[in-house]
């Protein structure tokens, strides 16, 4: 019985990665690629060399991610690894697939930049959002970002984020000499981002998480190291045993939630983990009393 239930949650899980993997594709090669906008990352790398060398983007972008995805199964394990390899293979065939059966056949549907912009940036969230809610990335940058994370603490992934996609938006501008499709690349960004957090918040500015917990240093410490935020222990005593608990309280925002839940659920499937909303939240990484209207 359990085994048929496991099974049936795989099948799922890989329809669901194999649905995300698509429409992040068709974002990229039906209204990104065609228009040269290159919103970072990996794909944005593609993108530049794809207009350089005349290499189908989706191939390019599974060349990139091979050397990443071999240094991410070194680095963190090869469970870490295959649902993204999966993501990775399967998106760079359907970038492929889209862009003979779709661009190369009945030409471009728009050469607005900003039309393309959002319509690109949006599908590309929307599929990011369903492969992170399966526990998978869409690999490149994230594997980096990940690891420098883990050597140097202090570095915010965020910001890390910010710089590298900040780099390919200039390199593209510099290397493909159109400073319009960079500026529209980087609104792009933007509003991928903005629409990443809707779909999978629903708009909520952060998640404020508990978690109760026999393994809480483990968690902890894999939160700190591997997502890069803050932790604090809740002092609790259990009504029923009698005996202290540490109570592991956090607040994150994005895709975060959804690693926070796969570490969690790794460390201790018997883990208690509530979550819920916090519509403000003040300090560092978050709003400033300074900059807040009275």
């Amino acid at each position: 019985m359990r085994e048929h239930i496991d099974a049936k949650a795989m099948l799922i899980k890989i329809i669901l990665l194999t649905f995300g993997s698509f429409v992040y594709a068709t974002g990229i090669s039906v209204f990104l690629d065609p228009n040269n906008l290159a919103p970072g990352g990996t794909t944005g790398i593609a993108i530049i060399i794809n207009n350089l060398t005349g290499i189908k983007t989706g191939t390019l972008v599974f060349l990139i991610n091979i050397p990443l995805l071999i240094f991410g199964w070194w680095k963190f394990g090869i469970k870490f690894i295959l649902s993204t390899g999966y993501v990775t293979v399967i998106s760079s065939v359907f970038m492929n697939f889209m862009n003979e059966f779709v661009i190369l056949r009945h030409g471009l549907i728009t050469d607005d930049l900003l039309l393309s912009g959002v319509a690109g940036g949006s599908l590309m969230a929307i599929g990011m959002a369903v492969v992170f809610r399966q526990g998978a990335t869409t690999g490149g940058t994230d594997i980096i970002i990940r690891a420098l994370r883990q050597r140097y603490k202090h570095i915010r992934s965020g910001t890390i984020f910010i710089i590298t996609d900040a780099m390919i938006v200039t390199a593209s501008a510099i290397i493909l000499k159109n400073i319009e499709a960079a500026l529209y690349a980087a609104i792009t960004i933007v509003i991928s981002n903005y629409v990443l957090d809707l779909v999978l918040y629903g708009g909520d500015s952060a998640k404020m998480l508990y978690i109760i917990s026999t393994r809480q240093e483990q968690i902890s410490e894999r939160i700190l190291t591997e997502i890069g935020i803050g932790v604090t222990y809740l002092k609790a005593e259990g009504a029923y045993t009698k005996s202290d608990k540490k109570v592991i309280m956090c607040v994150c925002r994005k895709y975060n939630y959804t690693k926070i839940r796969e570490i969690v659920k790794e460390e201790d499937i018997d883990a208690f983990f509530i979550v819920s909303s916090a519509n403000e939240v003040f300090g560092d990484g978050y709003k400033s009393y300074l900059t807040e209207e009275i």
